[in-house]
């Protein structure tokens, strides 16, 4: 008896120990796992740093590209296109005015009544309508006479008091977001389609003949008086309520910026030049690149996988489109390499885009105590439903990382601008105001991204620069922002002057 007792208490012990083993084991390689993943967090966080002698560095590389690319045509990855707009709205603009803004498979038409320095803009109404996807593909023709239909329709529902005076044509701002040669204030070629669009007999064109065209077929009597972008748009919507402004900035889905330069520092503008001595130039500052942003393996990866490799290297650091999917390369290598995890990489980590920047930005700013949102959206989206609280902070920090980084080369571009105009230094102690508008989903709605972006502004500017350097919120560039430039550069402006 004695004997047995014995034997099962050695053979119980030997279990004890070997499942003593297997914890330590499991310990060791959860303690390597983590290790290791947080070897790969540390070494993404430390390249994607931008500590203010880099962005210094950044702003004036942005600076030099600007002068490039206002040189000669082709001279600099910023296209520094002269966008023809020589007069931004004063806000003493009065009278009826319309917008149309195609932008993607949607367009909007939009109405305003523009009532002078008193009542500002009176009555904004406008409609929006889906583009059938055969017309996408169709012809110039029916794509353009679908729009000008709708846009008949529309005007065809002006209100008691609302009409145009006798014997004037109404007029219209165009917003056209595909790439196009612009030729003067209203007309330019399209250059290529880009989302989802190819209507081959539309390439080479100029837009604004192929919509009056359309508009003359609908029984439409309209001018466009402005075809312009988004970006330009927030530049005008901004003047427009602040004479102080002087740039703008999308931040949303894509980037880029626009600003107001002096007409006689553009060597390659050929023509006369304008009367009010300053012409707009559209940066188109996605393309900007430098050997001092902080690139990482994932955005070299991202790029090369892109449908634009070498291309608009500048949005795919700082954008609305970029951020989310940055985080899941970062993921998807500590799951690969760390089993970050568990032992399998989860099937949806694996898929592109998966992860939005909507969903990154409230992981970020997820203030619960056990970051319950970052679990949610770990399961919602990913289908990762055991994250511990350790795992749910090492994501926090990832997104941190890259919208911290995104948010102060925004700034470090924006510092450049001002460089460009000189106004990042006060001289003679004269202390002048710049307004900065700017407009898209990621600034409004990233509160953490936003805060960032303006207190980068005052780590490079100085306390004393920065308290004259105003960031605006500025809504709707392309639909109210094209209308109010119709309005600016309206035929019958000398007219009413005279």
């Amino acid at each position: 008896m004695g004997k047995v007792a014995v034997g099962a208490a050695v053979v119980a012990a030997a279990a004890v120990c070997a499942a003593a083993a297997l914890v330590v084991r499991h310990r060791m390689r959860c303690s390597g796992k983590w290790a290791r993943a947080f070897a790969i967090l540390k070494d993404f966080e430390e390249t994607c740093g931008t500590p203010v002698s880099k962005l210094r560095l950044v702003a004036d590389a942005m600076t030099v590209e600007m002068h490039a690319g206002l040189a000669s045509e082709g001279g600099s990855k910023l296209k520094m296109i002269i966008s023809y707009i020589d007069n931004l709205p004063t806000g003493d603009e009065k009278g009826l005015f319309y917008a149309l803004d195609l932008g993607g498979t949607n367009f909007r038409v939009l109405r305003i009544v523009l009532g002078g320095k008193e009542n500002h803009v009176i009555k904004p109404e406008f409609e929006e309508f889906s583009i059938p996807p055969h017309l996408m593909t169709e012809s110039s023709e029916a794509l353009f006479d679908y729009i000008a239909q709708a846009l008949a329709k529309f005007v065809a529902t002006e209100g008691e008091g609302l009409h145009v005076s006798p014997g004037r044509q109404r007029e219209l701002g165009f917003t056209f977001s595909f790439p196009v040669r612009q030729t003067s204030i209203s007309s330019g070629t399209l250059i290529k389609w880009t989302k989802g669009f190819s209507i081959e007999d539309t390439v080479g064109q100029d837009v604004v003949a192929e919509l009056t065209k359309a508009m003359e077929r609908a029984g439409l009597d309209m001018r466009v008086a402005a075809l312009v972008n988004d970006t330009i748009g927030t530049l005008a919507g901004g003047r427009y309520y602040d004479q102080d402004t002087i740039a703008a900035v999308i931040l949303g889905t894509g980037t880029n910026a626009a600003y107001v330069e002096r007409a006689h520092a553009i060597p390659k503008w050929q023509g006369l030049l304008p009367k009010s001595g300053e012409m707009v130039i559209n940066m188109e500052w996605g393309n900007f690149r430098s050997s001092h942003l902080p690139l990482t393996e994932y955005d070299h990866a991202l790029d090369v996988e892109s449908l634009n490799p070498g291309e608009q290297i500048f949005e795919k650091m700082i954008s609305g489109m970029y951020l989310g999917e940055v985080v899941r390369r970062v993921l998807c290598k500590m799951a690969e390499e760390a089993a970050f995890f568990g032992d399998t990489v989860p099937p949806k980590l694996k898929i592109p885009f998966i992860l939005r920047t909507p969903d990154m930005s409230a992981m970020h700013e997820d203030a619960t105590p056990d970051l319950k949102l970052v679990g949610s959206k770990l399961k919602d989206i990913l289908e990762i439903s055991n994250s511990s609280l350790k795992m749910r902070k090492a994501i926090v920090a990832i997104c941190e990382a890259v919208a911290i980084r995104g948010a102060r080369l925004s700034a470090a571009g924006i510092v450049g601008i001002l460089k460009k105009l000189g106004r990042d230094t006060i001289k003679d102690g004269e202390k002048q105001k710049s307004v900065i508008a700017v407009d898209g989903g990621l600034f409004e709605h990233y509160t953490k991204s936003r805060e960032c972006l303006r207190s980068t502004l005052k780590e490079l500017l100085g306390e004393e620069v920065s308290e004259n350097i105003v960031i605006k919120l500025s809504n709707d560039g392309s639909g109210i922002g094209a209308a109010l430039l119709a309005a600016s550069h309206s035929q019958y402006l000398e007219v009413e002057e005279s």
